[in-house]
């Protein structure tokens, strides 16, 4: 499947950093996400100001958008061609491009108050856009309409993005603050989207290497129920915040997450206890846990939602992007999946991490040092993947193949 590619791959010779769309977004990534989360620990505990008017805005927006565009840059420019045959791989300055123009909007939104809205609006919309037309095309051409989703899903996006920056301009008369706040939900059903896709590539890629002769699926009802839950809950709380229902919602949320594992669960061979695919039920199980988490805050009134919002943005995204990094790194490299006690770490760290921050308020005394440490702590899985998988990033696929 990580080979499909090679027959469309286009002619030439291209820096090894530009050979494939993973390469240069995951190099610039991981040092990102490591100095954005830092820094906004100190900014938060007030040792370090930032030439930002809205900065908690700003940690919001980044850490949903800025990270996570840069994933689905990633994940669709090594994704399509393989989910399209005939699909042409973009490589090379059309490569540099995107990724120039992902810099610029990271750049732009960190002095937006510079920049001004429309301007930073226009560059980071205009990258988001751009992917979405990428794959909207591949995806309706296709006779059987089996990606469409990833279409639609990014459709989303692109408005709920747009809609976020009318109402920073105030064209809009929405809180910017609870546009974020579906904007994180929607992006979560990409993930989940993605998630699948990933999960079966990479799993069925093990049980290969293994020799074990069953197809790991990961079924379409159980993640559509899942997506329907978190829309349901996304819209709810976006228009009726103070509804009651909304704990129940989160409960539906988090079991219809939980039911995802049920794919893990093969006829004949047992995988749910292998390192790898740990890994992957680990990052679906944070997020039931984090709807868990939320639905109790809302029936018992604890009013402590935005901490406990942190297993969804520090536990699942940030498990997700880690996961998601070390697979496409891993097998689109041209390498034997494998894990070892460092990347471990990274897991249980990033696990760690996200109980700390979503404990603070239990723990008021402590809570600038929990805010730092918990940051710290989050960061060094991303460093981990840098000691690991920089050199394969900078090196050809061992397997031979280009790209």
């Amino acid at each position: 499947m990580s080979s499909s590619h090679y027959l469309n791959y286009p002619k030439g010779d291209f820096p090894i950093y530009l050979a494939y769309g993973f390469r240069p977004i995951f190099l610039l990534l991981a040092p990102y996400i490591v100095l954005s989360i830092i820094l906004w620990a100190f900014i938060f505990a007030g040792y370090i100001n930032l030439p930002i008017e809205n900065s908690l805005n700003w940690h919001i927006y980044e850490m949903i958008f800025g990270v996570g565009t840069a994933m689905i840059v990633a994940f669709f420019l090594t994704g399509l061609p393989e989910l399209f045959p005939g699909v042409v791989p973009i490589v090379g300055r059309h490569l540099a491009f995107i990724v120039a123009l992902w810099v610029l909007g990271r750049f732009s939104f960190w002095f937006i108050d510079y920049f001004g809205i429309f301007f930073t609006g226009f560059i980071n919309i205009g990258l988001t856009a751009y992917i979405s037309y990428l794959a909207a095309i591949p995806a309706f051409r296709d006779r059987n309409k089996r990606h469409t989703s990833l279409a639609y899903s990014m459709v989303s996006i692109v408005i709920i993005q747009t809609i976020f920056f009318l109402s920073e301009a105030e064209v809009l008369k929405i809180d910017s603050y609870k546009i974020l706040l579906l904007s994180m939900i929607l992006f979560l059903v990409l993930i989940l989207l993605a998630l699948r896709r990933v999960s079966m590539e990479s799993i069925n890629e093990l049980l290969n290497q293994e020799n074990i002769s069953e197809i790991f699926l990961a079924k379409s009802f159980r993640y559509n129920l899942a997506i329907f839950c978190l829309l349901l809950y996304g819209f709810v709380e976006l228009f009726f915040p103070n509804n009651s229902t909304l704990a129940y919602i989160c409960f539906a949320c988090g079991s219809a997450t939980f039911a995802l594992l049920n794919d893990f669960v093969l006829k004949e061979n047992n995988i749910l206890f292998k390192p790898f695919v740990l890994y992957i039920i680990s990052t679906i199980s944070i997020t039931a846990i984090g709807f868990f988490f939320l639905g109790f805050n809302y029936l018992f009134e604890l009013n402590i939602t935005n901490h406990f919002r942190h297993f969804l943005t520090t536990g699942s995204f940030g498990m997700v992007f880690y996961v998601i990094m070390i697979i496409v790194s891993t097998i689109h490299t041209g390498r034997k999946i494998f894990t070892n006690w460092a990347l471990t770490l990274g897991l249980i760290l990033i696990i760690i991490a996200t109980f700390m921050r979503a404990f603070i308020p239990f723990y008021i005394e402590y809570s600038m040092t929990l805010y730092i440490l918990s940051s710290i702590i989050w960061a060094i899985p991303f460093i981990i993947y840098m000691k690991i998988f920089f050199p394969f990033l900078l090196q050809v696929r061992a397997d031979g193949i280009k790209g």
